[in-house]
């Protein structure tokens, strides 16, 4: 698609969507354009869906999502540059409240969603030194003695030992306030004196009186001492209280000593309040989530599996994959390890395969095309947004088989206990993500993604599907 389509595209869905004056906020994640409208009835979906560069449309969570599949960078770019343009002649109006729970989404979508790229590649690193590692152990050679091996691991592991860092700046974002401030409170959490000061639970620690909050627990035959290193909940939780303080500061404070006394009365309130009260309640809430959710996986791996291989495919019609992230990285922050993301990985697989079957099955040259792209996009690299608007979900059957071998695929994930030791988007190129935890484990990971791909592929097939005309015919008759 080059600048000149994608242009036009971006004007056609502007356009579509009700103009600039409409839209409240515009992201975009691997596949989707993520609006948020002041009025959602403007968009009529068949007109969108069928617009150049379109796969589908998806309304959740407050977001009315287009699908434009790997096109969708290019799109948003120009589409961001049209918005600056038109906004920067007049004010917009205020929009309407939307309902709680919707914007609880929306901010989690926000928050998490730029971060899945970088999370993704290191994911990537992780699983090739891996398997590298593996590979050369058998010949005597121990690669993680290397400077080559210790630089890549590092890098891999970046993302999460500086997580708050990170979430500080897209919290910023999500919640309107200074990303520069936010950033310096992530990064005073993570610094090294305040780390070894946080872990150090035998000698107390004050901040103009107060208690620095310390702790230490049991995982297992294992201690875990208190950290904000790799933490998600607190950096969100002090981010949150931050943007409420700036903007009433902003209201009390004179414009002419605002530049300095705003930025400094934020570091001196949010600091000491996040080490004394918003980062232990963070760190309680992770770990509370973590027991609920070691709990039901304790109860039985295997239903786990099962679920989350069957219904993650469900959760991304809707956009609500995303709200599961945060127990992911929470999992890597407190165990250094997780699940969610194998058993995932059996719904990606599922969705390829289904694709395969449509691509085997069709008659339709179009359509074949458009599943053989979306078999190949879900199965390598784990984004399955092609496969399920471009042919599954259209076709209802090929959705079913995908989630039937999905949720068998997941648990047989869950009778091997299978973990990674990062968070990795599945596909092929990150499998060796799973194989941290022993051959065994690794080998149940890809009997589970060999059962989900290579039965969803088979079930589609032998179960079929009507067919219809591929989207790019029905826009060609219109």
């Amino acid at each position: 698609m080059s600048n000149m389509d994608k242009r036009r595209a971006a004007e056609t869905i502007l356009k579509l969507v009700g103009g600039a004056d409409n839209v409240e906020e515009v992201t975009h994640c691997f596949t989707r354009l993520r609006f948020v409208l002041k009025d959602e009835s403007i968009p009529r979906d068949e007109e969108v869906s069928r617009a150049e560069g379109v796969i589908s449309v998806v309304r959740a969570g407050g977001q009315y999502q287009v699908v434009c599949g790997t096109k969708v960078q290019g799109i948003y770019q120009e589409l961001e540059e049209m918005l600056r343009e038109k906004r920067s002649r007049g004010a917009a109006p205020t929009p309407p409240r939307r309902p709680i729970g919707d914007r609880i989404l929306q901010k989690v979508a926000e928050i998490f969603t730029p971060l899945i790229p970088a999370i993704a590649a290191s994911g990537l690193i992780k699983g090739l030194l891996t398997a590298a590692r593996l590979l050369l152990e058998r010949y005597g050679i121990d690669l993680a003695a290397t400077d080559t091996y210790v630089i890549l691991n590092a890098a891999s592991q970046v993302i999460f030992y500086f997580m708050p860092i990170f979430l500080a700046m897209t919290c910023a974002k999500a919640f309107r306030c200074n990303r520069v401030m936010a950033m310096v409170v992530g990064a005073s959490l993570v610094y090294p004196q305040m780390d070894a000061l946080i872990q150090n639970t035998e000698q107390a620690t004050t901040v103009f009186g107060l208690p620095v909050l310390k702790n230490a627990w049991q995982i297992g035959s294992s201690v875990k001492v208190f950290s904000y290193t790799e933490s998600v909940i607190p950096i969100i939780l002090a981010i949150l209280c931050m943007a409420a303080l700036e903007r009433w500061l902003t209201r009390l404070i004179p414009e002419i000593v605002r530049l300095i006394a705003v930025p400094g009365l934020e570091l001196l309130v949010i600091l000491p309040l996040t080490l004394v009260v918003l980062g232990p309640v963070g760190i309680y809430v992770g770990n509370g989530i973590q027991y609920l959710y070691d709990t039901m996986m304790g109860f039985s791996t295997v239903l786990g599996g099962a679920l989350v291989g069957g219904l993650w495919g469900v959760c991304v019609i809707f956009g609500a994959h995303r709200a599961l992230l945060p127990i992911g990285l929470n999992d890597v922050a407190v165990n250094g390890r997780q699940n969610l993301l194998a058993f995932a990985g059996a719904a990606n697989f599922a969705q390829g395969g289904a694709a395969l079957g449509v691509c085997l099955k069709t008659g339709n040259r179009e359509l074949r095309q458009i599943a053989a792209s979306a078999a190949l996009t879900a199965s390598v690299v784990g984004v399955t947004e092609p496969a399920i608007y471009g042919c599954n979900l259209r076709l209802k059957k090929p959705m079913v088989c995908a989630v039937i071998c999905g949720a068998v695929g997941g648990a047989i994930m869950g009778i091997g206990n299978v973990y990674g030791d990062a968070f990795a988007n599945n596909g092929v190129l990150t499998v060796f993500t799973y194989a941290a935890y022993g051959m065994t484990r690794f080998a149940f990971y890809l009997a589970g993604i060999g059962t989900a791909f290579f039965g969803a592929a088979a079930l589609t097939y032998l179960v079929g599907f009507e067919e219809l005309p591929a989207p790019g015919r029905e826009q060609n008759e219109e």
